[in-house]
């Protein structure tokens, strides 16, 4: 059989193309799971252009450009849109070049260049041994820039609650003060807020009027009112993390 024609080479190209959208495109509306994907399989591509980019080879876990080109990578993810001119791929990597020109311009260093023939994975003469370590610093840089993502995703979500909690007129201190010392009236506090956030007419009570539907509550929970009052900001704080999209402050409350 002869080589593939035009006609069989472009199709391809278009469906691996569709392909790429559709996962960017899942991640896009939230799915960690597709992200992490794109970031995993396209490393090496965002390897060599961050090295094509730099004029010389680039270490996972020691070069800070490898750094910049996943957050310019991931940045790509969230700021493309289907239906462009550009493939993902082409936007993704003028996306990494401009954030490395970026960073060269304010770093002004000026590096040894060294072969980007380093960056293949399946050369004839690497040696079993080379491709170990190798995958070992992806498996690496996969781990430290899942964190670091995980970590900025968290910093980002406190910084939402904060916004939130100041629509009800509470601050982060006043949870301090105004949190169950006792584990017990902590948890109780807690099953309270759950009431409050599967409940439609007291979430729809809470969301309008800023404030919690004390009298229903006190006969339902069986709680006294002064409890009610005494705890009713660490009760809202916790209901709107169960109403809202706030994953990671969700997980501190199951932990609880």
């Amino acid at each position: 059989m002869g080589p593939p024609t035009n006609r069989e080479v472009i199709p391809s190209q278009e469906r691996r193309n569709r392909e790429v959208c559709d996962w960017v495109i899942r991640a896009q509306r939230g799915d960690r799971a597709a992200r992490e994907k794109l970031l995993r399989e396209y490393l090496p591509f965002v390897l060599k252009v961050a090295a094509s980019a730099s004029r010389r080879y680039v270490k996972i876990g020691e070069d800070e450009e490898v750094s910049i080109a996943l957050c310019a990578f991931d940045e790509a993810i969230s700021d493309f849109r289907a239906g462009e001119r550009a493939s993902f791929l082409t936007f993704a990597e003028m996306v990494i070049r401009r954030r490395l020109i970026d960073h060269f311009r304010r770093t002004a260093r000026r590096r040894r260049e060294i072969p980007m023939a380093g960056l293949t994975t399946e050369n004839e003469d690497e040696t079993e041994s080379n491709r170990v370590v190798f995958l070992a610093e992806v498996r690496d840089a996969m781990r430290n820039y899942t964190q670091q993502l995980e970590a900025r995703e968290r910093r980002e979500e406190i910084l939402r609650f904060k916004e939130r909690l100041a629509e009800f007129d509470i601050r982060f201190d006043d949870l301090v003060k105004d949190a169950p010392k006792h584990s017990d009236t902590r948890l109780r506090s807690m099953g309270i807020a759950s009431l409050v956030s599967n409940r439609p007419e007291y979430r729809s009570y809470l969301l309008k009027r800023r404030s919690l539907p004390l009298k229903d509550l006190e006969n339902e929970a069986g709680v006294s009112r002064k409890t009610l009052e005494r705890h009713r900001k660490y009760i809202i704080a916790i209901a709107l993390i169960l109403i809202g999209e706030f994953t990671y402050l969700r997980e501190y409350i199951k932990l609880e």
